[in-house]
C-alpha cells in the first residue's frame, strides 16, 4: 500500500508503519488511502487483537503535506466547496474508523506527531513515546482553525478543557510535557519504545478477546454519555455478556492457577 507499510510481528497484531520517511511522513492522499484500507482490513480480522500504529525513520507524522495533498477520486470535477469538504471528510474520517476499530490501538510515537499526525496519537486508545518525540496541534499556525480532525474533541478530554484551549490556541511545540499531562501513558528512552510497546501489547492479549474489545468500546461511550446512572447501566451489560462467555471461565481459572491463559474467543 502507497505510504503505509503493515505487517504481522505476530498473529494477533498488526503493525501499521506510515511511511513517507522523506516527508516525515506527512499525509497525501494516498498515504490515506492506504491508511483507511489497514484499519478496513483489521476490523474484519477475528485473529487480529492489537494495532500499533507507528512511523518510519525519525518522525511519527507531520501532518498535511504542505506541497501538496493530491485529489480524492470521489472530489473530480465537483465545485470548490464540495471538493474541499470531501477532503477534509477523507482526513478526518480516518480518526472516526480509529474510533470505531474493534481493536485497541497503540500509537508508539516515534519521533514529531504534528497537526494530523498529533490527532492520530489523540485518537490511539494507548500512546507510548519515545523521549526525543515533539508534539503540536499546528493547524492555526498555517491558517486554519485550531478544531480539525477531532482534536476540539478529543484532546480537552485527554488533558483537561483549559491545557487544550491553550495547546490548540498557541500550537507550540511540547515534549517530556505530554507524560505530565496526560497525553501519553509513558515516554521512554529511544531505544526503549519497541520493547516498552511489545509490553503493552502482551498485557493487552492478556485480556480476552470480548472484554478486551468491550472495554475500549465502553471507555470511548462514557466520554459522551451524560450520565452516571447510564454509564453504570452499560457498564452491567458488559459485565454480564463476558460473564457468560468461555473465556472468562478461561481468564478466572488463569488468574487462579498462574499461568497464561488459553483464550478461544468463545
Amino acid at each position: 500500500m502507497t505510504g503505509v507499510r503493515a505487517t504481522r510481528p505476530r498473529p494477533e497484531v498488526l503493525r501499521i508503519e506510515l511511511d513517507r520517511p522523506d516527508r516525515l511522513n506527512a499525509l497525501d492522499v494516498d498515504m490515506v488511502d492506504a491508511l483507511h484500507a489497514a484499519l478496513k482490513s483489521a476490523a474484519g480480522d477475528p485473529e487480529c487483537r492489537v494495532v500499533v500504529l507507528t512511523g518510519a525513520g525519525r518522525g511519527f507524522c507531520a501532518g498535511l503535506d504542505l506541497d501538496g495533498y493530491g485529489t480524492p477520486s470521489a472530489s473530480e470535477g465537483k465545485g470548490a466547496v464540495q471538493s474541499g469538504l470531501m477532503v477534509q471528510r477523507h482526513i478526518s474520517g480516518l480518526v472516526q474508523r480509529m474510533r470505531r476499530l474493534p481493536q485497541p490501538i497503540i500509537a508508539a510515537v516515534n519521533g514529531a506527531a504534528a497537526g494530523g499526525g498529533f490527532a492520530l496519537v489523540c485518537a490511539a486508545d494507548l500512546r507510548i513515546a519515545a523521549r526525543s518525540a515533539v508534539f503540536a496541534v499546528s493547524f492555526i499556525k498555517v491558517g486554519f482553525s485550531g478544531c480539525d480532525i477531532g482534536t476540539s474533541w478529543m484532546l480537552p478530554r485527554l488533558v483537561g478543557a483549559g491545557r487544550a484551549h491553550e495547546l490548540m490556541m498557541t500550537a507550540r511545540r511540547f515534549d517530556a510535557e505530554a507524560v505530565r499531562i496526560g497525553l501519553l501513558a509513558d515516554a521512554v528512552p529511544d531505544d526503549e519504545l519497541q520493547r516498552r510497546v511489545d509490553k503493552a501489547v502482551e498485557d493487552l492479549l492478556a485480556a480476552p478477546p470480548l472484554s478486551l474489545s468491550l472495554t475500549k468500546q465502553g471507555m470511548w461511550a462514557a466520554l459522551e454519555i451524560p450520565s452516571f446512572d447510564v454509564a453504570v447501566e452499560l457498564e452491567n451489560r458488559q459485565q454480564v455478556l463476558t460473564m457468560l462467555t468461555a473465556d472468562q471461565g478461561e481468564a478466572m481459572a488463569a488468574y487462579r492457577e498462574r499461568r497464561s491463559p488459553e483464550y478461544r474467543d468463545t
